[in-house]
């Protein structure tokens, strides 16, 4: 079942096989405007370089088979950012990016927010996991602000924080 979620300013939805090609479409096209230098600075080497609609292609391509993918809508229907997750277990390991001209307007919030209530529903996932640079500090305010608690574990410069769904399950 693909997940998709509305908040007061986003439409969130699931891009996989069973999504229109209008979406897919659309999604290819916003890619190199979205993947800027500034937005992947602190990302893995392969969010590096998409900066034409061929490598934007491939780079979907290749993060459908290994992810669930969430293109973020605004209401005018503008591409403006991804949510990712990857499960493991009873673990989501969620990450998510905006384009540089949304930053700072409180939608990585209400992305989050929304999603945590989308997870709650979902009976397969115990936890929500963030992976964040320790360099990213909107970021990890942001995972604070939402109640993910921040883990003793650091690798490679990284952060992490966990948000318990199921109370009593740790």
């Amino acid at each position: 079942m693909s997940l998709s979620f509305t908040t007061k300013r986003l439409n969130v939805i699931e891009i996989n096989a069973s999504s229109s090609m209008v979406e897919h479409h659309q999604l290819t096209i916003a890619l190199p405007a979205i993947l800027t230098p500034a937005v992947v600075a602190n990302l893995p080497g392969y969010f590096q370089g998409i900066d034409s609609i061929a490598a934007a292609e491939k780079w979907l391509a290749n993060m459908l088979d290994e992810c669930r993918l969430l293109m973020l809508q605004s209401q005018q229907q503008e591409v403006v950012g991804l949510l990712f997750i990857y499960t493991e277990k009873h673990d989501a390991h969620i990450g998510y990016l905006l384009a540089e001209q949304y930053w700072g307007q409180g939608l990585a919030f209400e992305l989050l927010q929304g999603f945590i209530n989308l997870a709650g529903t979902q009976s397969q996932w115990h936890k929500l996991i963030a992976g964040v640079d320790e360099s990213n500090t909107p970021s990890i305010k942001l995972l604070k602000k939402l109640a993910f608690e921040e883990q003793a574990s650091k690798e490679n410069g990284m952060l992490f924080f966990e948000f318990n769904l199921k109370q009593g399950t740790q």
